[in-house]
């Protein structure tokens, strides 16, 4: 088939969209980057593209908080037409700041009766989180996750803690094989502690995904980790031919191959 095409989606204070269009290209993909008021004048754009991304930064400068003015653009004027996207069986990823706006926008995990299921919090060091870590992935639901057992990303936020509505979500969001990528590390009392989980997400959640597996969000940043020289010590690592997050963004392209 074509070339999968990618839409990256950016809005005023992200930073990390032309690193992100770079990954998928270098994946095989096509990637253009827009900002978010091209959707708003002609919302049937993201129908010509297989898979949307919303990168990391600080959108519209984390005002109100985290991600939440971009959620609500979402929200309130293109709910209708992303949820159709979601519904074409195509790719949704946010990564950082992305992953916060879905959560927030509710393209991730749809608001109940009760509210919305999870939310992303301060980190529980009250600082900005700026480091390297290392991931296991859980379970096999998540499309962008498949071959995929321990990688290490850096993490760049300061509001990246995960935390369920109440311990039944949790635990269902578990069950489901949603909780797909966890913080790794010396475990203290059943939790990892800090640096290794650098927010203090409930469960060392990293990333979660809906449950068909095609909307996924995380808060390490795999397009800062796509060649082996990328990764701090890669001086003293055996010699591999690209970095850990590459093949987050191949397994999207390979999806539609």
């Amino acid at each position: 088939m074509a070339t999968p095409r990618v839409l990256v989606l950016r809005a005023p204070g992200t930073n990390c969209d032309q690193e992100t269009a770079f990954a998928f290209e270098r994946a095989g993909g096509r990637a253009e980057v827009a900002h978010v008021n091209r959707l708003l004048e002609n919302p049937q754009m993201p129908a010509e593209f297989q898979i949307l991304c919303i990168p990391g930064g600080f959108s519209f400068g984390d005002d109100i908080a985290a991600g939440k003015i971009f959620a609500n653009v979402i929200r309130h004027h293109l709910n209708e037409t992303l949820t159709e996207f979601k519904a074409a069986g195509k790719l949704v990823l946010g990564i950082c700041n992305g992953f916060q706006v879905l959560i927030k926008s509710g393209l991730l995990l749809a608001d109940v009766d009760a509210g919305p299921p999870a939310t992303l919090m301060w980190n529980d060091s009250g600082k900005y989180e700026d480091r390297w870590v290392r991931l296991q992935t859980e379970g096999e639901s998540c499309v962008f996750l498949r071959g995929i057992d321990r990688l290490e990303l850096p993490v760049a936020h300061a509001e990246g803690k995960f935390v369920a509505r109440d311990a039944d979500t949790l635990t269902g969001l578990e069950s489901r094989q949603q909780l797909c990528l966890r913080y790794d590390g010396h475990r203290i009392g059943g939790q990892i502690g800090y640096p290794e989980n650098p927010n203090g997400s409930q469960a060392d959640v990293a990333g979660i995904c809906d449950e068909t597996g095609r909307v996924f969000g995380l808060m390490p940043h795999p397009e800062r980790n796509i060649d082996a020289t990328h990764h701090p010590q890669w001086t003293r690592r055996p010699a591999c031919e690209h970095g850990d997050g590459l093949q987050i963004f191949r397994n999207a392209i390979a999806y539609f191959a």
